[in-house]
């Protein structure tokens, strides 16, 4: 859960507790009419009271309430903030961060990771058209604009895994366009970080060899960056570190080597649109290796 979220969650109740108290005031007025004869009551005088006076006091007081609870358009991210670039692209996410040790660029894609207790400062922008960030139990939604940065400041208040997703129509995948944000002790996240700089690990056995020669010699690289072993596609996610990755396909499955299969012989039927070619045609030896080796990039 983050703070951003919390906040949000009181004013929502709250703002059911007005909604509450007005239907009940207004209710108990109408029950109350209904026992009284009609030369008892002065209708302009109660449906004044009751029906305008009343309500305005109360949503009044709601505003006066809300308004210094308002998050601020453009946050000012604190001096200890986490910045996390975040570039919504039709259908997936690429997600930036900084190396504290070299100050280099880490690419991962689908799924962030945060440390718990520290502000996090996300950029937001699209690629290509609009979608929106959204991870209820983190903060509210942000549209995410071709050519324009937004700004969204979120606190973790503990460890977790939280489930986003675009909130605007993008196009024919815009409901399997998913992320996970994952919240780590600062510790773990500082580890984690640091491996993620790292280029892709070399292959440590024959089969993990065959899958990353099978991954330049199907091209694969014209779109996915592996540091370390080929760093020319910028068209589809980085797979550096493809293999510590929970999802695969912005969400659409686990990334387990049963996962990872049915991904790459299957990817037009259950991503129908997606810009990368099924490889079923490929010998199961091919993929099952290919497969593997894409599972060993931790």
């Amino acid at each position: 859960m983050g703070d951003a979220a919390q906040s949000i969650e009181t004013v929502t109740w709250v703002l059911f507790g007005g909604a509450l108290v007005i239907f009940t005031g207004v209710m108990l007025l109408l029950a109350w009419s209904l026992r009284k004869r009609s030369g008892a009551l002065r209708p302009r005088l109660w449906v004044l009271g009751g029906g305008v006076v009343f309500p305005a006091v109360v949503l009044a007081a709601l505003f006066f309430w809300l308004v210094p609870r308002m998050p601020a358009w453009k946050p000012i991210p604190p001096a200890d903030a986490l910045i996390v670039t975040v570039k919504a692209h039709m259908w997936w996410w690429e997600v930036r961060y900084r190396d504290p040790a070299t100050g280099a660029d880490v690419m991962a894609a689908n799924e962030i990771r945060i440390p718990v207790g520290r502000p996090v400062y996300f950029a937001l922008t699209s690629a290509d058209v609009i979608h929106s960030f959204w991870v209820p139990q983190l903060a509210g939604k942000m549209d995410m604009l071709p050519g324009r940065m937004q700004h969204l400041l979120v606190t973790a208040t503990e460890p977790g895994t939280w489930r986003g997703q675009c909130a605007e129509f993008c196009g024919e995948q815009h409901a399997q366009m998913a992320l996970h944000v994952v919240g780590l002790e600062p510790a773990a996240f500082d580890a984690w970080l640091a491996a993620q700089a790292r280029p892709a690990p070399a292959p440590a056995t024959q089969l993990l060899l065959l899958g990353r020669e099978s991954f330049l010699a199907q091209r694969c690289s014209a779109c996915h960056t592996v540091r370390g072993v080929s760093e020319e596609g910028r068209l589809g996610p980085d797979l550096t570190h493809f293999g510590s990755r929970l999802h695969l396909g912005a969400g659409m499955l686990a990334n387990t080597p049963e996962g990872r299969e049915r991904w790459l012989t299957h990817i037009q039927q259950i991503k129908t649109g997606a810009r990368m070619p099924s490889y079923d045609r490929l010998e199961p030896e091919t993929l099952e290796a290919l497969g593997e080796w894409l599972g060993s990039l931790q």
